[in-house]
């Protein structure tokens, strides 16, 4: 019995060249983009969804920089009774509160208010969040 020979395809390119060929120069370094400083840089996995609002779902992983300073409006991770908790800050008239974001929260006064006090303490400030897709 006669085998067909194959058919050979032709060498010659087909579609078009990536426009991004011309600027590749090496891999992509995510602690460039990222990260200010790694030595006081942490990344860490949420639980929970009281910060959903924000953006901040449980799930996601926040980059936390701890030699930042926090300002008003900053989300921040803060020690509280030795728990961990995601909050956004809040400085107003000499008072500093913590303030929840949670999705179904029909306005921003509806939000959980905790006051930072000598048993609460800034541990570091969000500066990225990473979401699964």
């Amino acid at each position: 019995m006669d085998v067909p020979a194959p058919r050979h395809q032709s060498a010659e390119p087909t579609g078009f060249a990536s426009p991004a060929r011309d600027y590749f120069d090496g891999g992509i370094d995510l602690n460039r983009h990222l990260i200010r400083d790694r030595t006081s840089t942490f990344l860490m996995r949420v639980a929970g969804d009281s910060m959903a609002g924000a953006g901040i779902a449980s799930g996601d992983e926040i980059i936390v920089d701890r030699a930042l300073t926090p300002r008003d409006g900053s989300v921040v991770v803060v020690v509280v009774e030795g728990e961990l908790l995601i909050r956004r800050l809040s400085m107003h008239d000499g008072v500093t509160s913590l303030l929840t974001a949670p999705a179904t929260a029909p306005s921003p006064a509806a939000a959980e208010v905790l006051f930072l006090t000598g048993e609460a303490a800034v541990w570091g400030v969000v500066t990225r969040c990473l979401h699964h897709v």
